[in-house]
């Protein structure tokens, strides 16, 4: 109930911050406009809106560790990007992985044929195969 009530006053706090801002407006569309009473709501909105802003981010604050059940800790976009290049890094080793595969098979294949008998390759001068 506490925190329903806090959520209460910060909407208060949000509809009065809108009328200081909505007052020193129309004070300063006015063709004499007073220049103390604009400076009086202006002042007045930014009072409230830091109060805003700092009651808001203590709700934040309580959201975040009541639905993690640990405090936050920042942006989650460094680990997704970690995450990301791991998972690049993880593709690329595959890729080796696999070609080394092929070219073990490829050498297995030949050696292979040459045993059976089958020539590798052309024979040079030498009388040796290349």
């Amino acid at each position: 109930m506490e925190r329903i009530q806090v959520l209460d006053d910060i909407e208060k706090d949000i509809i009065t911050c809108l009328q200081s801002a909505a007052q020193a407006l129309l004070e300063l569309g006015k063709e004499k406009s007073s220049q103390k009473q604009a400076e009086t709501n202006t002042s007045q909105f930014l009072r409230t809106l830091s109060q805003v802003e700092s009651k808001l981010s203590d709700q934040i604050n309580y959201l975040t560790q009541v639905s993690t059940g640990q405090p936050h800790e920042g942006s989650g976009y460094a680990s997704q990007k970690v995450l990301q290049m791991a998972w690049h890094r993880l593709e690329h080793v595959r890729s080796w992985v696999n070609e080394l595969d092929r070219l073990k098979a490829s050498h297995l294949a030949a050696s292979n044929r040459t045993v059976a008998g089958i020539p590798n390759g052309s024979m040079t001068s030498s009388g040796t195969s290349t």
